[in-house]
């Protein structure tokens, strides 16, 4: 059995950094392990946690026994572990439907973040970070999660969704406000989160019947104007909501999930200065660190899945309608197949970590993500040099992403740069 006393709804266990002692604990006692509800658990109802790699890649592996949307009869699901309801999150969020309609949708996304579409992308990428990087007005005291990490990704992202630009800093602001739980427990709202989501609706709406009448070469265009495969064979348009929950679930994986893997990244090579030197001496390493502060940042710490059916998993006896954990931060971790798992390792190879998740739903922005943290990454070092934290990295207060809400650092511009 693991130790008494833990409560992995309890945020506050979060606020530090993801915390690594706890699962390593799981993983080698209790790796699928029944939560039993506490206080803070949302909907007074227990859920089982998935800690080791092998077990959370094989309930990834198996959509149809672990549905993303619900249990087959039950009125919610989704990916959190607070049940969302059906057809208003549930079933609508692509994140949170099943095959075959996410692949249907998924499709129409596809194309914008293929190889080819990434390789055309690349020196605007570039230039953008060249532009962020040129703009931190004072390197000595540089909050480099809002100067610096948040803007190449949600920079991106906008430019793929056709949106403009001046308004990245409050869909930033909604979107924050709506993940983050400084001043709420989990399955909670407050007048402040209610009045961002419904803003943020407001502005999606707008933006969409843009689209409608104004169609332009960007992918919200793309998605508005397209049509989908129904389940009797028929193809219709997406509806408002999920093209509002489309464009929501965008600009939160473009402002939330990259600019945390950026931020922490960094923050790993301060930490080990080794490394910063050897990748400094070393570029042709950019693709292997890139991995590393993937795996090491871990930017989702969980999805949740719904057990569809009575099953056995883990040794364990799971019930249909079960929520299901999959801790990906842990798996990342996982000793059994990490050498030196604790280790910082901008060399390491192979490195099969699970952040970009597994399967039918393994992140679509996966590639961009990639390539913004290596663009990123040459472009600092060839500018900038003597990076130290100039303060404690402030965390959001949340178990769902590695949440950076402040990061002070101080560098300075290389002469040769």
């Amino acid at each position: 059995m693991p130790p008494d006393g833990i409560d992995l709804t309890d945020l506050d266990l979060f606020v530090g950094g993801f915390p690594h002692d706890v699962f390593a604990r799981l993983r080698k006692e209790a790796p699928v392990w029944w939560h039993e509800p506490t206080d803070h658990t949302p909907d007074g109802v227990g859920f089982w946690v998935v800690s080791r790699h092998a077990d959370v890649l094989a309930a990834a592996s198996d959509p149809a026994t672990f549905s993303s949307e619900r249990a087959p009869g039950h009125e919610g699901g989704g990916t959190l572990i607070q049940d969302l309801p059906h057809g208003l999150a549930a079933g609508v969020l692509l994140n949170m439907t099943d095959d075959p309609h996410h692949h249907r949708v998924r499709r129409l996304v596809t194309p914008a973040v293929s190889p080819r579409a990434l390789a055309a992308m690349e020196g605007e990428l570039r230039e953008r970070a060249v532009a962020i990087l040129e703009a931190v007005a004072d390197p000595e005291h540089c909050d480099f999660l809002s100067e610096v990490a948040l803007e190449l990704p949600i920079q991106a992202t906008l430019g793929l969704l056709g949106v403009p630009n001046s308004d990245r800093h409050r869909l930033v602001a909604w979107t924050a406000a709506t993940l983050t739980y400084d001043d709420r427990e989990l399955g909670q709202d407050t007048e402040a989160t209610r009045r961002a989501a419904a803003e943020m609706a407001a502005y999606a709406a707008g933006l969409i019947e843009e689209k409608r009448h104004r169609p332009a070469d960007d992918l919200l265009s793309a998605v508005v104007h397209a049509r989908v495969e129904t389940a009797d064979g028929r193809t219709e348009p997406l509806d408002d909501l999920e093209l509002s929950m489309f464009f929501s679930l965008l600009i939160a994986a473009g402002s939330e999930t990259t600019r945390n893997a950026i931020a922490l990244g960094l923050a790993a090579l301060i930490d080990h200065p080794a490394q910063m030197e050897a990748l400094r001496r070393d570029l042709s390493l950019v693709d292997r660190a890139t991995e590393e502060i993937l795996r090491w940042s871990s930017p989702t710490l969980y999805n949740r899945r719904t057990a569809t059916a009575d099953t056995t998993f883990g040794g364990q006896p799971l019930a249909a309608g079960d929520k299901v954990t999959l801790w990906w931060a842990s798996a990342d971790f996982d000793e059994e197949v990490f050498d030196r798992a604790q280790t910082f390792d901008v060399r390491r190879h192979p490195n099969p970590h699970l952040a970009f998740g597994h399967g039918t739903h393994f992140c679509l922005g996966a590639g961009l993500a990639r390539l913004e943290i290596r663009v990123m990454l040459e472009e600092l070092l060839a500018r900038f040099e003597g990076f130290e934290l100039a303060g404690e990295i402030e965390r959001s207060r949340t178990n769902k992403h590695a949440g950076v809400a402040r990061m002070p650092v101080r560098f300075r511009r290389r002469a040769d740069g």
